[in-house]
């Protein structure tokens, strides 16, 4: 039988054609009416070429992008241009770790903008104001817990003070709870960022604990409150600096730290012969060992001696004490013009000290007995601070002579022999050296500084501490 002879077909698909060839039958085809539509194969194979040039191209297109001259955007608005896009994000080998300039390893997850870092506490200050020197703020109490600068706690304590009139009446009755040395730094910050000052309230609302006023809770179920007493043990430094005679008075701040015997009766006797036992109150800090009272200038003048000679028969324990820009002591401070006539028609001086007594006579004889009785209450003190207390440095050492014989002065020795450290700064600048008369001012209050050193090292003579006397750096000094 004759062999079928079949027609032979191509088992694969034709080469693509070049791209002049289909344009130019496209060309063709469109003069002959057809539709501009490419093929399967076509579509196919310009998948390939793209996938094979395609990141030669998204990379001149990168380089061309940024390459781009820029235009400012008031020609760009009139020429109706697109705007310049940013450029894509560099990516990073994620197992490649960061190192430091010093090869140490750096933390995980993005690095720290570069905001974070001109403003960071580690960064070093540029400038420094002169008047920081004698800025009595920054100056605390030995030992007080404050927060690093620009420290997370640092920013939640200012906030909190900036924003204190909404804060004492929302966290009314979490204040009380909060941690010692945090309510420390608290009340530190308070008098020196709160404007108004540190309030008696304030102090209610930090040391004692708040009730609901419609007690919510029954007495059966709630469970008997510690003493404040007991929860303030941990309570050492109490910083009130610049808040005395402005927010708060010695007086209300004695009757707060020392409340007096209630004046109720007592708790039924089971029995006609039981003793009856009168409770002592105890004080509300009763390991309170570092108190800073000072003032400032605009305030000095409405401070008390009399209440803080009062206050200061409770407080046996102090060791440090701050009464910075105190005015000279004086039982009476606002009658030093003021004259009686006696009986016998006599016109004498009705306070202890007169406008001369100091200038002209130099008797220091009221000053030298308000601090002899404040030595004697105050026995344990061992750092005392009298920064901006220039116009009584020398009572300090002085001593004036009793009908007796005796010279009447302050007892370094035996009644302030543990007083180790003694700070006697002027409390403002150093004046420029052009002011002849500020500069010799400030010379004659460094010298009298020394001087108080050079006479308690002499009276001691080995017999107490050793004390260091801070004073100001001359101008002289390198």
């Amino acid at each position: 039988m004759p062999k079928k002879r079949h027609q032979s077909l191509y088992s694969k698909p034709q080469s693509t054609a070049p791209a002049s060839l289909s344009s130019a039958s496209g060309r063709v085809g469109n003069r002959d009416g057809d539709h501009d539509r490419p093929s399967v194969n076509q579509l196919l194979a310009s998948l390939r070429r793209t996938r094979l040039n395609g990141g030669d191209q998204q990379a001149s297109a990168s380089v061309a992008e940024i390459a781009a001259p820029s235009v400012p955007p008031q020609i760009r608005q009139i020429l109706s241009l697109p705007e310049t896009p940013a450029p894509a994000p560099r990516r990073r080998n994620r197992f490649i770790p960061r190192l430091d300039p010093q090869g140490r390893r750096l933390p995980a997850g993005p690095p720290p903008p570069r905001s974070w870092l001109s403003q960071s506490r580690h960064a070093p200050r540029l400038t420094l104001s002169s008047s920081a020197v004698a800025d009595y703020d920054g100056r605390l109490l030995p030992g007080l817990f404050r927060p690093e600068e620009r420290s997370l706690m640092d920013v939640v304590m200012r906030k909190l003070v900036l924003d204190w009139e909404y804060q004492r009446s929302y966290n009314l009755y979490y204040l009380y709870s909060l941690p010692d040395r945090v309510r420390m730094a608290l009340i530190s910050y308070l008098s020196t960022f709160y404007e108004p000052g540190v309030s008696l309230s304030d102090l209610k609302l930090i040391f004692l604990p708040q009730l609901p006023e419609g007690g919510g809770v029954q007495e059966d179920d709630a469970e008997p409150l510690p003493s404040p007493s007991t929860q303030n043990e941990g309570i050492t430094h109490l910083d009130l600096s610049t808040s005395v005679g402005r927010s708060i008075r010695l007086r209300e701040l004695s009757s707060l730290l020392y409340p007096s015997q209630p004046d109720g009766p007592g708790p039924l006797l089971e029995s006609w012969d039981t003793a009856e036992v009168t409770p002592i109150p105890r004080p509300l800090l009763p390991n309170l060992t570092h108190l800073s009272l000072s003032a400032t200038p605009e305030t000095s003048s409405t401070v008390s001696w009399r209440q803080l000679l009062a206050l200061s028969t409770r407080l046996p324990t102090l060791t440090h004490l701050s009464l910075a820009y105190w005015p000279v002591p004086s039982l009476t401070p606002n009658a030093t013009f003021a004259k009686v006539v006696t009986t016998q028609g006599q016109t004498v001086q009705y306070g202890g000290t007169n406008p001369y007594s100091h200038s002209l006579d130099d008797d220091w004889s009221e000053a030298i007995l308000m601090l002899r009785k404040l030595s004697q209450n105050l026995y344990g003190l061992e750092h005392l601070d009298l920064t901006g207390c220039a116009p009584w440095f020398e009572a300090l050492t002085a001593s004036v002579g009793l009908e007796s014989g005796q010279r009447d002065k302050v007892d370094w020795v035996g009644d302030w022999g543990k007083v180790e450290n003694l700070v006697l700064t002027t409390g403002y600048a150093p004046p420029p050296r052009d002011e002849a008369g500020k500069v010799e001012k400030y010379r004659e209050v460094i010298n009298k500084a020394r001087g108080v050193e050079r006479a308690i090292r002499a009276r001691r003579a080995g017999r107490g501490r050793f004390i260091t006397v801070e004073t100001d750096r001359g101008l002289d000094d390198d």
